[in-house]
């Protein structure tokens, strides 16, 4: 035990606050920014950034010294800054009662994985609140760093820019935050501010181009994305025998359906496609595809306010034009942090404008009060009805090579509280299912490490940094229960889980929720099943000649 100390002692300690200490203290010394590769996404290209009519467009790279700024590039910031301070309560309210307690310090799983103090929620958020109480307090204008405050430069604008870029958005620390403060907001609204420079990163801008070009993220054209889906209609005949018959833009349909465009063109997304299309063609629902609004995913959500209104507002516009009576989503991320957290106020008048009414299904007759206003449905919802009322012959044995725990995908779990469907549909489709830690799954959740646009080749240090918490617990369960499979309901988490596996836990594979769905269904008509959907032998059938 610590000795109690003397009052002599007492009196000999110096209770001057540490920000007056000579030349110590983040505050008072420019920012030692070095920019490492493997930390950081490349710079936004200059034809995506004019796509979307974002300022400053031009050739530059985040490894330059001179980022190519217009002059008044921190009147810029300063008014964008007294903008939003001014349009969003939220961020004026986050700005001013943050207390620095820490307790979201070691919380954030880039914090954990790379032990950089700047990549602390709470220090992150500094970042913006230091510049706040310079030029927007009376205590930081007089007081300066005594406040907490200090001054708008160069250096600091580029320390933004690094640690904004690694911040997932995932929203895990506002969960601890004793105040509420989400310091995912803070992140976009500094990223908005960035963004009036032309500072985005490419991983963000090309598909927030791509997808007000032609749809979707990746710049599928139409006609190749109907292609890719009839590709899947003789994939899915091969391992089950039947042809089903998507339809595409089909005016008068009940259900517009709307997928991650990851889904149709990245394994193992493309197993999970092929599942909606087995679930649709053997419940017989009136659902049609667009191949104009080929994409549920908002980069919006990493971009601007601005952006993401317009990118959300496609869907709605091709409910209007194709007549539908409600919206279907797939297994998709940020497209439903979006619906459900912003929507009700960035685009009803649009969704009430057109035909929409509130979802029901035409199987089960449940009405989804939760989607009256946004009028559409996360399928794993939608699914669970459907087990719920019987309406699936299921076999769950055909997933019996699988041992499977469940990645709550940040922004389902955190940003539409969807924790108890995902769990319901693999226990009715699989034997074998093992939660990982408490602390790491439901409204705790870790990352990804590669949400919020990055998920890039170039930085996968700072993607297998930011997914170490989730991947080590993968391995605990890895461990003591075998697990093989890692199953979520995100097409981000579809893209980035393979890679982090492969480097930390190689045994474990990742899918959709929706490929075991299928691979578990009954269709009718069905042949002799001897293959899942990638190919592979089901349990019992490793030895048929046929595999």
């Amino acid at each position: 035990m610590v000795d109690t100390p003397k009052p002599e002692d007492l009196l000999k300690i110096k209770h001057t606050p540490w920000q007056l200490g000579l030349e110590k203290g983040w505050l008072r010394t420019a920012p030692d920014v070095e920019i490492k590769p493997g930390m950081h996404c490349y710079a936004g290209e200059a034809k995506n950034l004019k796509a979307v009519g974002m300022p400053n467009a031009r050739k530059w790279s985040a490894g330059d010294e001179d980022w190519k700024l217009p002059e008044n590039w921190k009147e810029i910031i300063l008014d964008g800054f007294d903008d939003r301070l001014k349009r969003f309560r939220s961020f004026k309210l986050f700005m001013d009662i943050c207390v620095r307690c820490g307790a979201c310090a070691d919380k954030c799983h880039f914090f954990i994985g790379s032990a950089d103090p700047k990549n602390m929620p709470v220090l992150r958020g500094e970042l913006l609140r230091s510049i706040y109480r310079k030029y927007f307090t009376n205590a930081g204008k007089v007081l300066g760093p005594i406040a907490g405050a200090r001054s708008l430069t160069y250096e600091v604008l580029k320390e933004w820019w690094y640690y904004l870029y690694q911040c997932s958005e995932c929203r895990r620390c506002s969960v601890f935050c004793p105040y509420g403060i989400d310091t995912a907001e803070i992140t976009i609204i500094g990223r908005e501010l960035t963004n009036l420079l032309g500072l985005n990163i490419d991983w963000v801008a090309a598909p927030v181009a791509n997808c007000n070009r032609t749809g979707n993220h990746l710049g599928i054209m139409p006609h190749a994305y109907k292609e890719m889906m009839e590709f899947f209609v003789d994939e899915l005949e091969d391992v089950t025998g039947v042809r089903v018959e998507p339809s595409f833009n089909r005016k008068g349909a009940e259900v517009l359906f709307i997928t991650p465009s990851g889904d149709v063109f990245a394994d193992p997304g493309t197993w999970t496609c092929m599942g909606y299309m087995a679930l649709f063609h053997e419940l017989g629902i009136d659902i049609t595809w667009s191949t104009y609004a080929s994409e549920g995913g908002n980069f919006g959500l990493f971009t601007s306010n601005e952006i993401m209104k317009k990118l959300n507002a496609k869907m709605y516009a091709e409910a209007k034009r194709l007549g539908v009576k409600w919206i279907l989503g797939g297994e998709c991320g940020h497209m439903w942090r979006v619906v459900n957290q912003y929507m009700s106020t960035m685009n009803y008048e649009l969704a009430e404008g057109t035909n929409l009414e509130e979802p029901v299904s035409p199987i089960t007759g449940t009405r989804f009060e939760n989607a009256k206003h946004t009028k559409m449905v996360h399928i794993t919802e939608f699914t669970a009805d459907l087990i719920r009322h019987g309406k699936l012959k299921l076999d769950p044995s055909r997933n019996d090579n699988l041992k499977v725990t469940f990645h709550d995908s940040c922004n389902p779990a955190r940003g539409m509280g969807l924790l108890e469907e995902p769990r319901y549909i693999i226990k009715n489709v699989c034997n074998h299912f093992y939660e990982m830690p408490a602390g790491s799954i439901r409204e705790q959740t870790f990352c990804c490490g590669g949400g919020s646009g990055l998920n890039a080749g170039e930085d996968m240090e700072l993607r297998f940094r930011g997914g170490l918490p989730r991947a080590n617990a993968v391995k605990h369960v890895h461990k003591k229960y075998g697990v093989n499979m890692l199953a979520n309901v995100c097409a981000i988490d579809r893209a980035v889980l393979p890679a982090l596996m492969q480097y930390y836990v190689p045994e474990v594979d990742v899918t959709g929720l929706h490929e075991m769905v299928a691979n578990a269904m009954v269709m009718e008509g069905e042949k002799k099943r001897e293959t899942d959907y990638r190919g592979e032998p089901l349990p019992g059938m490793e030895d048929s000649e046929d595999v």
